[in-house]
């Protein structure tokens, strides 16, 4: 026969494992640029985090800090066998994953459409759609405690100074990654079917032509439909493994100058200035200004990490990383 404190411990353990799994899930998504449901696995991951938490405290798990932390220097050993679903445990999450599911089959992200702003319960972990305005429905705690994962927000929260630092001196950060480097190397496929680092950068030239656009729609026609189509692909850069690599970034350099041009002395008001996307719905220029700063900051830990690889290959000595100046961390967020 099990006890409370069994029935307890084994939803602690399944609920944990389910919110590490959707957690891991949404990393997946965003690398693959698939952000609606990246988000819907991170507003999972939060639920099933949230019904952890219950469960573990209702076992009496947590006490004052001096009794934690003894318990934590003991180790803590679960007795509970783990029974049961992880993940899709409720007829909500199920729904939802079934949109994502209809979505993955026509190789797409969830549409804006598709997606509402989602908020998790940070009491009991209960996750709605759509915008809030009642407590719970299931442990009544007010909306102000709910924790939102709104699509406006999908791509980070980056003020415009932020976002404009990044910007300025992704090229430097390119150079470095660069120096040293012999043109095989730099045109080299280390894994088949992963491009080098004269396509990544390509890529990001390309990429830059594409924000440039949707920037300029926003800020000089009024609530314009931004280009639907998919930005360039990733595949379609291996035109730049014949170039030489002064070439690519000399292209960059005038590519990112023109946007720079463009952003630079913008008012409030004009960062958030809006438009319409096909997958996220009413954005500002500052959401765009966060999706390129995601993009980008993904491709040069791609690059940084090439790099190494280049140069570790068959016993080589790696050259201290170049990443310093150019990864945004959270100390600069939001500013």
């Amino acid at each position: 026969m099990t006890t409370a404190t069994d029935d307890l411990q084994r939803l602690f353990t399944c609920s944990s494992m389910g919110s590490f799994a959707y957690h891991a899930y949404a990393v997946r998504a965003r690398h693959e640029r698939r952000f609606n449901i990246a988000r819907l696995f991170e507003a999972l991951s939060a639920a099933r985090a949230a019904r952890a938490d219950v469960a573990f405290r209702k076992s009496g798990a947590v006490n004052t800090t001096l009794q934690n932390v003894e318990r934590a220097l003991a180790g803590i050993e679960p007795e509970a066998t783990v029974a049961g679903r992880i993940t899709g445990t409720s007829e909500m999450s199920r729904t939802l994953l079934g949109r994502a599911s209809t979505a993955m089959r026509e190789d797409r992200d969830l549409r804006a459409a598709e997606l509402g702003d989602l908020y998790v319960c940070s009491r009991c972990g209960d996750l709605r759609e759509g915008a809030i305005s009642t407590a719970c429905p299931v442990c009544d705690a007010v909306p102000e405690s709910h924790r939102a994962f709104r699509a406006i927000e999908a791509m980070g929260t980056l003020g415009p100074h932020s976002v404009m630092s990044f910007l300025e001196h992704t090229e430097g950060g390119l150079r470095k990654l660069c120096e040293g480097l012999t043109d095989e190397q730099l045109r080299a496929r280390v894994v088949p079917e992963q491009p080098s680092l004269k396509e990544l950068i390509g890529h990001l030239v390309d990429i830059d032509a594409v924000f440039r656009e949707r920037a300029w729609l926003i800020l000089e026609t009024e609530k314009p439909q931004l280009p639907q189509a998919h930005p360039p692909r990733l595949d379609s850069a291996a035109v730049y493994r014949t170039h030489r690599i002064e070439e690519i970034l000399t292209a960059y350099h005038d590519s990112r100058r023109q946007t720079l041009l463009l952003m630079r002395g913008l008012t409030s008001a004009a960062w958030h200035r809006t438009g319409s996307h096909e997958i996220y719905g009413e954005i500002t220029l500052l959401h765009q200004g966060n999706w390129m700063v995601s993009h980008e900051k993904s491709h040069l830990v791609d690059l940084a990490q090439l790099r190494h690889d280049i140069l570790t290959a068959d016993g080589g000595t790696c050259i201290d990383g170049a990443l310093t100046d150019v990864v945004v961390t959270g100390e600069n967020e939001g500013v």
